[in-house]
């Protein structure tokens, strides 16, 4: 994403930044899926070394620009929620604006979407291929 002159930088968490899957964090609250745009780098970072804690990969923090990242979610069909510094929660739902939950997906299943995506569908020559390298393992 650009720099431009009207650049008002939020900090995102991402996963294999710079890959072909990088993958964005986001949560899923009341059947919205929510990604968190974090103004203060700092609590980008605390929230990524809560998701570390929990033995969750660890995402990089980007600052990215806003206005790109809600026309990138509007988009999708993600909901862009904003995470002022000094945030303070009054719900439940709020407070995993600053802290994940106790639970989370599991990053392995988005890995295996972007595989499988990327992957010819049903190309026998392709799997003879792969069955050929496996051998060698």
């Amino acid at each position: 994403m650009s720099r431009s002159s009207g650049f008002t930088p939020v900090h995102v968490l991402l996963f294999d930044a710079g890959r072909d899957q990088e993958g964005i964090h986001s949560l899923e609250l009341g059947g919205r899926t929510v990604v968190l745009l974090f103004e203060d780098s700092d609590d980008a970072e605390r929230y990524a070394g809560l998701l570390e804690a929990q033995d969750f990969p660890v995402p990089s923090v980007e600052a990215l620009d806003r206005d790109e990242l809600e026309t990138f979610c509007r988009e999708a069909g993600y909901e862009a929620r904003f995470v002022p510094a000094g945030f303070l929660p009054s719900s439940d739902e709020e407070r995993l604006l600053i802290a994940p939950p106790e639970r989370n997906m599991d990053v392995t299943t988005w890995k295996e979407q972007a595989d499988a995506e990327a992957a010819p569908l049903n190309d026998p020559s392709l799997e003879d291929f792969r069955r050929r390298l496996e051998g060698l393992l």
